[in-house]
């Protein structure tokens, strides 16, 4: 990321809450302890070859995960006063799960009643809408004719978009992959037909893709949002409290812009 850049989203953090005076949460916050138990602040994040609200990516130079989440979670641990361990895996079902095991305090993910099952969520900072990605000489040109039977239709396993495509679709079956790159190389072998993903990692993928196409409409729509570890209510007010004065103050739609997400900062709550 440009230094330049990256000093504009530091200097966003002024907006707040205590920052503008210069204090940060101490440690005799019992949500800053139940936060970050170990003293620092463990982020679970997902990465892979497409960028989007919740996906990080390599940078090219110094393989180190670079996205609007890492940004976010920069920030949050600069106003804990905090150091940053991020926590790298390659789905979000994989980062829900990872909660359980206490692998890491906060995460940003999308939000679906399946995981808020998992984990507890701070309101939304970011709403997104998912489709289908086709390869080049597909002749699917709608939602609709994704729907057929023998469409061979592969998403990231457990994950809200391929719940959402399996609940979406009638007369065909999702397939979960592992990974955004065994989806490129199930497309490149012409092992699928459609690939099911929000809609900023799809539009991320086809720049890999010569040819291939973003289907217009959506099948799901949801938000993107800070989470805890169930049960840790304390915890989740100090986070509710940063991202919505992310949200209010500007942080969010910087991050955002940086990493070249184009999509709506969610409303702010209250």
């Amino acid at each position: 990321m440009p230094q330049t850049t990256r000093r504009a989203l530091l200097a966003a953090t002024a907006v707040l809450p205590m920052a503008a005076q210069g204090q940060h949460p101490t440690q005799e916050w019992p949500g800053l302890r139940e936060l970050a138990p170990t003293g620092r602040l463990r982020l679970g994040i997902g990465v892979a070859p497409v960028s989007s609200a919740f996906w990080a990516t390599r940078d090219a130079a110094t393989g180190q995960p670079r996205g609007a989440t890492v940004d976010l979670g920069r920030a949050l641990a600069q106003w804990l006063g905090l150091p940053l361990e991020l926590q790298v895996y390659n789905s979000s079902g994989e980062v829900t799960e990872a909660g359980g095991r206490a692998e890491w305090d906060a995460a940003f993910m999308p939000v679906d009643a399946e995981r808020a099952a998992k984990v507890d969520f701070a309101p939304p900072y970011y709403l997104f809408t998912s489709t289908y990605l086709v390869p080049a000489d597909s002749p699917i040109r709608s939602l609709g004719e994704v729907d057929r039977a023998g469409v061979r239709v592969v998403g990231v396993a457990n994950t809200t978009t391929i719940r959402s495509a399996a609940r979406a679709l009638r007369n065909t079956t999702p397939t979960g992959a592992g990974s955004v790159d065994e989806i490129l190389e199930l497309l490149r072998s012409g092992r699928a037909d459609a690939v099911a993903l929000g809609r900023e990692s799809l539009d991320s993928l086809a720049e890999r893709l010569p040819g291939s196409r973003v289907l217009d409409g959506h099948f799901h729509a949801s938000g993107v949002a800070p989470a805890v570890p169930k049960g840790r209510s304390a915890a989740l007010a100090l986070l509710t409290e940063f991202i919505e004065a992310a949200k209010r103050g500007g942080l969010v739609r910087r991050a955002l812009d940086a990493n070249g997400i184009r999509g709506p900062v969610a409303p702010a709550v209250g």
